[in-house]
């Protein structure tokens, strides 16, 4: 049976800022409790490690549906790990950000299945998208930013060719222009 967990908050950024950080998956850990890790792969493709009550997983991930400004979807592509998820981001004025969140997994043993029927869940994933507004709105400026459009897992970007690899405006993990040019992580505030 899977469990499904919502979660909505306002951050201080405009839109663009709010997504263009969701899109840098890599800094995922410096919000999300219990994410140890997010490798990205290639533009849509990640490798996450997560620690939650003691229980370790490991998995890979495809976003699955993105528009900038606007949504992020992705899924599981790991058969013992069923997860997927959606942000969507909506603007509220010119500097403020609505961002509802939603999460399904198949909780597996005792421990994830405890934690789901007691809510812990959905307390976890509430607090974690409240640290994000932490994080975003004391940096005011994302830490890279990726604009490329994915649907059903077919990149998109414009003035592209819509086939996977001739994104022009970027690859996911590097910076785009005007912004200084790095790799995902490669910011110092970020590093461990």
């Amino acid at each position: 049976m899977s469990t499904t967990v919502t979660a909505d908050t306002e951050v201080d950024v405009p839109v663009r800022t709010a997504y263009d950080q969701w899109t840098q998956f890599e800094s995922f850990p410096h919000f999300m409790n219990g994410v140890e890790s997010v490798r990205q792969l290639d533009d849509t493709s990640t490798h996450w490690i997560v620690s939650i009550a003691g229980v370790t997983r490991e998995f890979d991930a495809d976003v699955s549906d993105q528009v900038p400004d606007d949504h992020v979807a992705w899924r599981s592509t790991t058969a013992e790990v069923h997860h997927r998820g959606r942000v969507d981001f909506r603007p509220v004025s010119a500097d403020r950000t609505r961002v509802d969140l939603t999460i399904e997994w198949e909780p597996e043993g005792f421990v994830e299945k405890a934690g789901a029927a007691l809510q812990l869940d959905d307390a976890q994933v509430k607090r974690d998208l409240h640290r994000f507004k932490e994080f975003i709105e004391e940096r005011r400026a994302e830490t890279g930013a990726w604009r490329g459009e994915v649907h059903g897992a077919q990149e998109t970007a414009p003035g592209g060719t819509g086939l996977p690899g001739t994104a022009t405006t970027g690859t996911a993990g590097t910076v785009n222009p005007p912004m200084s040019e790095g790799v995902v992580g490669s910011d110092p505030d970020l590093r461990a």
